[in-house]
């Protein structure tokens, strides 16, 4: 045997039936204290102190993170860093 309840009702209704409690105040003093917190702290907030948490190592650490790949991929590759070629350079390759 198979019973099927059909039931139409909104979500208020379905949520006062249940005995379930009403939160939308709550959350509406919540989002709108929310909203007041996070405007407050962006007219205090200059864009270099924004940056600086965003990209915690700036540009330096931007520019070391690039060269590290760099020396990965030219050690993938077989290629010599450049700072262990003591400035020869191909000179010491012609005399061989």
């Amino acid at each position: 045997m198979k019973v099927t309840i059909e039931i139409d009702c909104t979500p208020e209704e379905a949520r006062q039936f249940l005995g379930l409690p009403e939160v939308r105040p709550l959350q509406e003093r919540l989002l709108t204290e929310m909203e007041t917190r996070m405007a407050e702290y962006l007219r205090q907030s200059d864009p270099q102190t924004l940056i600086d948490q965003w990209m915690p190592f700036g540009v330096k650490g931007m520019e070391q993170w690039q060269s590290l790949w760099v020396q990965m991929l030219n050690t993938a590759a077989g290629m010599a860093p450049r700072a262990t070629q003591g400035g020869h350079g191909d000179d010491d390759d012609k005399d061989r």
